[in-house]
């Protein structure tokens, strides 16, 4: 096997459309948001700022939000959703972010995210040894447009940056390539044959976020045995 410790030297880069471009998140089903049944849309921005001012998590995340460069920043409708990932950076990093570095992971195809999600609840669930239980998750859509480096023909050539548990080489790929400037990266998915994913690093390229669905993951105590569809009416 070839080693790959800082990727390939000149990855192509070229435009990535996906609308929309999907991502998994854990949630509570139904999602009810108490300004929008009492106020009017034109009022938001001045009620969630009085509410900035006694709620500690958005005080948080105006803190970590000082991360994300002001010219890189999404705007408009649904931009907390696509900022979240970035102001809530995990701390063990993913495939190409170092830990505590934000970035949007998500997939072409709503198929590819629930794997790739179950696979990374399912660590989590036996790494905390958890008893069987539901796992409530909301599916958020965007659109993705931007300039990504493109390795999905490179996985046979950089093997090492689509290991299935080492994340080593391709963190330290996707170091090098944002140092350089890079928008994100889009590759092909270990989770899901075929599937494609993106990493991007700017969350300006991601547009008009939603909630489109609600999935409910079945844990048994030992792996995810299946994934419901919810549907909600009010």
């Amino acid at each position: 096997m070839r080693s790959v410790a800082a990727g390939p030297p000149e990855p192509p880069v070229r435009r990535v459309r996906w609308r929309p471009c999907s991502r998994i998140v854990p949630s509570r089903f139904p999602a009810i948001d108490l300004f929008a049944r009492i106020a009017a849309m034109s009022d938001f921005d001045a009620l969630n700022q009085v509410e900035s001012l006694t709620n500690e998590r958005l005080r948080d995340e105006s803190g970590e939000v000082r991360h994300v460069a002001e010219a890189d920043r999404a705007m408009g409708p649904g931009s907390s959703y696509i900022m979240a990932p970035f102001v809530h950076a995990p701390p063990g990093g993913g495939r190409f972010t170092a830990p505590g570095q934000g970035a949007w992971y998500g997939a072409r195809r709503l198929e590819t995210a629930i794997r790739e999600t179950i696979h990374h609840r399912q660590v989590f669930m036996r790494a905390t040894v958890e008893p069987a239980t539901d796992l409530e998750m909301r599916v958020i859509e965007a659109d993705l447009d931007g300039r990504l480096h493109d390795i999905l023909a490179l996985r046979e050539a950089w093997p090492d940056l689509y290991h299935a548990d080492d994340y080593s080489a391709s963190q330290a790929f996707g170091a090098r390539v944002r140092a350089g400037g890079s928008n994100g990266i889009v590759f092909t998915s270990v989770r899901h044959e075929g599937g494609e994913c993106v990493s991007v690093f700017r969350p300006r390229l991601l547009r008009n976020a939603r909630a489109s669905e609600y999935l409910l993951y079945r844990w048994n105590g030992e792996r995810i045995i299946d994934v419901l569809r919810l549907t909600h009416s009010i």
